[in-house]
């Protein structure tokens, strides 16, 4: 059981189409802070890597992106991923949201209370579902922008919902892999908590029995995969032989993120899990307060970067670098 191992979420990571719409949606609507511009470190493709997160880039803050939509690649949404994509934002917040988006014509839902917390659901230009949850017990640090005080900011993950057509396993999974406890259910959701829960400990599955198969490759319109934070590599590698010696064994080998060392393993419901280390961070190469605000690639990529650029779509960030 990796319970000791794992503080609740790092990141989550989707595929949408354009990248200007991405960061558009990300920085003027949701009012999240582009903390790092870099770019796809598998394969040959030339995509970006955006990172949004609040305002100290913390750990549990961090929604990537990678923009598919020059490559013309789209994916599925279906069971087997993440639905859902949920944050944290200050109690009473939600009004405020319900107009900024009828405002900037985002689609929206209503606003609606499960498990004892008001939510709004909104969409992403590209489909992708999110989630804003009101929750005060939530102390990091929103990002504040012309439209969005602090009083309404975006303070990073609350949670995020998986789709399965079965429970039992993935029930398992969690519990028993991850080290979430069942706490509760609500008509399809079932509600999972690590360490009592609350923002970025926890953890919904949706039961969607007839829904059907999504993509697991990497596109537009979906959420590829959610990572879980752990401090070292150390840790990650003690992940690595517990969730092997459980028997999951298509476990993956360690990966060179730059600003993180990951390994992945598909959970049972399909959903692409990862575990992610926490001592590197964003700042390795370029200051706090300059994050976000020119691409940077990993040192494997430097002799490549004329050829990279070239064939990205330009993309301006509407931040200026913070203040010292």
């Amino acid at each position: 059981m990796l319970k000791n191992l794992i503080h609740g979420i790092h990141h989550v990571t989707a595929g949408v189409a354009g990248a200007q719409e991405d960061v558009d949606f990300f920085t003027s609507i949701v009012g999240q802070r582009l903390a790092k511009q870099t770019v796809l470190m598998d394969g040959p493709l030339p995509i970006y890597h955006l990172y949004y997160t609040n305002a100290d880039a913390e750990i549990g803050s961090a929604m990537t992106t990678f923009p598919y939509g020059k490559a013309g690649i789209k994916a599925k949404r279906g069971s087997g991923q993440v639905k859902t994509t949920s944050y944290t934002v200050p109690t009473g917040s939600l009004p405020f949201w319900v107009n900024h988006f009828n405002q900037n014509n985002i689609e929206h839902g209503e606003i609606e209370e499960r498990f004892g917390l008001n939510r709004l659901t909104f969409q992403h230009p590209c489909g992708l579902e999110f989630e804003f949850v009101e929750d005060d017990a939530d102390t990091r640090k929103g990002y504040v922008t012309d439209e969005v005080s602090i009083n309404e900011a975006v303070k990073g993950f609350h949670s995020v919902t998986m789709s399965v057509r079965e429970v039992e396993e993935q029930d398992r999974f969690i519990r028993e892999v991850l080290g979430y406890e069942f706490t509760g259910r609500e008509g399809q959701y079932y509600q999972y908590e690590l360490n009592g829960g609350g923002a970025n400990k926890t953890l919904y599955v949706i039961h969607e029995p007839d829904l059907p198969q999504g993509s697991w490759g990497l596109g537009a319109g979906t959420i590829h995969h959610v990572a879980f934070a752990v401090d070292t590599d150390k840790e990650l590698n003690e992940v690595r032989e517990l969730v092997t010696g459980l028997g999951y064994t298509d476990m993956s080998e360690i990966k060179d993120r730059y600003y993180f060392h990951s390994s992945y393993v598909r959970s049972p419901g399909g959903i692409l899990c990862e575990f992610t280390t926490s001592d590197i961070g964003f700042t390795i190469d370029e200051p706090f307060e300059e994050l976000g605000q020119t691409l940077h690639l990993p040192p494997w990529k430097q002799n490549d970067r004329e050829e990279i650029l070239s064939q990205l779509e330009p993309v301006r960030n509407p931040q200026k670098p913070l203040v010292k």
